[in-house]
């Protein structure tokens, strides 16, 4: 049988090591925003990171439905052409969703 003290410090072992991962970002934080290479990296990952999840998504969506692709290459262009005039993330998020639903939902 195991030892009770050396589960509990095993524990506080991981306790440690997990706090001190989750605190180490915002500790370092302030020279991180000075170092070239995460200014460059916070230009254009976001962005990155968004449209890789897009594509991910949408080809997922589109292979499992014998319609092919349209619906979402319809509400992916639509949510671009809103965020292209309107500026407004919010309402081009929204409208790309409904559009998608609606398309989905219907008999066509």
């Amino acid at each position: 049988m195991i030892d009770g003290s050396y589960v509990v410090g095993v524990i506080a072992a991981m306790g440690l090591v997990t706090f001190a991962l989750r605190a180490l970002p915002f500790v370092a934080a302030q020279w991180l925003k000075k170092h070239p290479a995460v200014q460059r990296l916070g230009d254009f990952l976001p962005l990155a990171i968004m449209t890789l999840l897009l594509v991910h998504s949408a080809a997922g969506s589109a292979r499992e439905h014998a319609s092919g692709p349209w619906p979402e290459l319809l509400a992916v262009t639509l949510v671009a052409l809103l965020q292209w005039r309107s500026k407004n993330a919010l309402l081009s998020i929204v409208v790309g969703t409904c559009v998608y639903v609606l398309i989905r939902n219907s008999n066509f």
